[in-house]
């Protein structure tokens, strides 16, 4: 099992949260930075199965909504993974 810790502590900015999406989940240098890419990489690219979030609290007020996006695709990606009898899993821890 490959895991990874996404800590979005302050993150201020959406490119900010896609930049370190990209790089603690190891997607591909053309990762296009929108929630498409977002799942396409999680779902097909990325080498990890597990994904610890730490840091939510302290994301600006104006990127909440962005969350709840990021929170619906890795609701999709851990159903549509084990319909394929693939393993992902994540925890929020703040």
């Amino acid at each position: 099992m490959k895991r990874a810790v996404l800590d979005l502590s302050n993150c201020k900015y959406a490119l900010e949260m896609h930049e370190r999406f990209k790089n603690t989940l190891e997607f591909p240098e053309y990762y296009g930075k929108n929630w498409s890419a977002f799942w396409d990489s999680l779902m097909y690219d990325s080498p990890v199965d597990y994904v610890e979030v730490h840091g939510e609290g302290s994301v600006a007020e104006e990127l909440r909504p962005m969350l709840e996006k990021f929170h619906e695709i890795l609701d999709r990606v851990k159903n549509n993974h084990a319909k394929l009898g693939w393993v992902f899993d994540y925890k929020i821890i703040d």
